[in-house]
């Protein structure tokens, strides 16, 4: 988000969920994350979902 210049809330209302959810997902606090979401995230961050995210 930094890196694009962009807020939470500019954020989340471009992806289409509430600043809520998105805190839930940028503060690992999140079980699941639907697809159309984590597309939406990279369509709105120009990225690939291995940026957003890694497997520990």
């Amino acid at each position: 988000m930094q890196e694009r210049n962009i807020t939470g809330a500019a954020l989340a209302k471009e992806v289409g969920i509430t600043p809520v959810n998105l805190s839930v997902l940028k503060n690992n606090r999140a079980k699941a994350v639907r697809f159309s979401t984590l597309a939406a995230l990279c369509v709105a961050l120009d990225c690939q979902p291995g940026d957003i995210f890694s497997v520990e």
